[in-house]
């Protein structure tokens, strides 16, 4: 069970009349917006601790159009990785899902989505009254959260749980050594729900939310939130599945990236470089480099010594992009049962990171990696060459 942002994907203007202050949500034409949510929980199978796990959640959020009436229609596109630990001990996050998803918000707050989507996981917070309001204020409102149970309990569809929250306007709280208007939300669950098809289902649902969020008021948009949560399942098996912990959030200041120009600097420093079997690309997460043919001990992830030499040079590449995150995938050719190929890929994946680190080129947390075994071939597996070319890890300097 992963938690994640929810609040922060529109411009939130505060208006300050006379005898109160009234909020409401207001979107412009090109808003875009992106956040990094931070999750560290523990999970406890029967009333035992199963693991720790750390989650990285990086959102995207374009507004598409914009009605008469101030609702705003986006499109969200949400990467999550959480933390993984190499054999040397150094650690790393791996990609494991991405979702995109279409929702509309009204200027109170109220969203409106299709029922395929699985993010963002709580809706309908937070919603606010059409009121003045003054510090110690409260007023409550229905929500639901939304969770994806595909891996975890072999839930298809994404599985719906409702809420009532209850608001309380804190006027001015600091974070990170400035003052922001500030909404304590805060919400229980109890529910007893019907059965789902899926390997196992929730017979008993208990969990609670205590969140702060924060504002500026001078542009008029969201700037973080804390949260403590805990959320309790009895399944159907018998088993109880009990996740705890905290989440944070905050707007990215990075801008926006121009990623034909950062791929043609690149380009430029491979040949000034001359690093052989390089190319680059653009996609919609950032700029890649191709690193072809990247040579390991037999069977093995351990880097050959001359091609640490040639990430030398790449890195020397990354280090012109230091606000930028980035992502190492391994890939393999066609060969071997699809498993062992995974398994592979994601070992020299970890291994070149490994090295990144090592050089300092990033710190841990500003690293995601992903093996894709065979899946994402560039060339023909049929000939030598064409292996060869497949055989390679990519590193791309990410939109964040």
């Amino acid at each position: 069970m992963i938690r994640f942002l929810y609040s922060f994907f529109f411009t939130l203007v505060l208006l300050v009349p006379v005898n109160g202050e009234e909020f409401f949500y207001k979107h412009n034409a090109g808003d875009r917006y992106r956040i990094l949510s931070i999750v560290n929980q523990d999970v406890y199978i029967n009333r035992e601790l199963s693991h720790q796990a750390e989650i990285i959640n990086r959102i995207a959020v374009e507004l598409t159009e914009l009605s008469d009436d101030d609702t705003g229609h986006f499109k969200a596109v949400f990467q999550i990785a959480e933390k993984t630990v190499s054999s040397t001990g150094r650690e790393n996050f791996e990609w494991s899902r991405e979702y995109v998803s279409e929702f509309s918000r009204n200027r109170l707050g109220y969203i409106t989505i299709g029922d395929e989507y699985f993010m963002p996981v709580v809706r309908n917070v937070p919603v606010f009254p059409e009121r003045e309001l003054q510090p110690g204020d409260s007023w409550t409102a229905d929500g639901y959260e939304v969770h994806d149970f595909r891996n975890s309990f072999g839930i298809e569809e994404p599985y719906r749980i409702p809420f009532t929250a209850t608001y309380i306007y804190l006027g001015l709280m600091e974070w990170k050594g400035f003052s922001y208007p500030a909404f304590s939300v805060s919400y229980y669950i109890f529910d007893e729900p019907r059965s789902v098809r899926g390997r196992v289902w929730p017979r008993r649902i208990q969990g609670a939310s205590e969140q702060i969020v924060y504002w500026d008021t001078g542009i008029g948009q969201a700037v973080a939130y804390e949260e403590e949560f805990r959320l309790i399942f009895e399944l159907s098996s018998g088993m109880i599945a009990d996740y705890r912990g905290r989440a944070s959030a905050e707007m990215i200041e990075a801008p926006v990236m121009d990623r034909e120009t950062i791929a043609e600097e690149i380009i430029e420093s491979i040949q000034q470089l001359n690093i052989e079997g390089a190319t680059v690309r653009v996609e919609e997460a950032g700029v890649t480099i191709s690193i072809e043919n990247i040579q390991f001990m037999p069977d093995s992830s351990e880097l050959r010594n001359d091609e640490k030499l040639k990430l030398d040079l790449i890195i020397e590449i990354l280090m012109l992009y230091p606000e930028r995150d980035i992502q190492v995938s391994g890939h393999t050719a066609l060969a071997g049962l699809k498993e062992w190929r995974d398994q592979l890929s994601l070992e020299r994946a970890q291994s070149v990171a490994d090295y990144l680190i090592e050089k300092n080129a990033r710190t841990p947390d500003r690293i995601i990696i992903q093996g894709y075994g065979a899946e994402r071939p560039v060339d023909d597996n049929d000939t030598e060459s064409g292996r060869q070319r497949n055989r390679r890890v990519e590193i791309t300097i990410l939109e964040n």
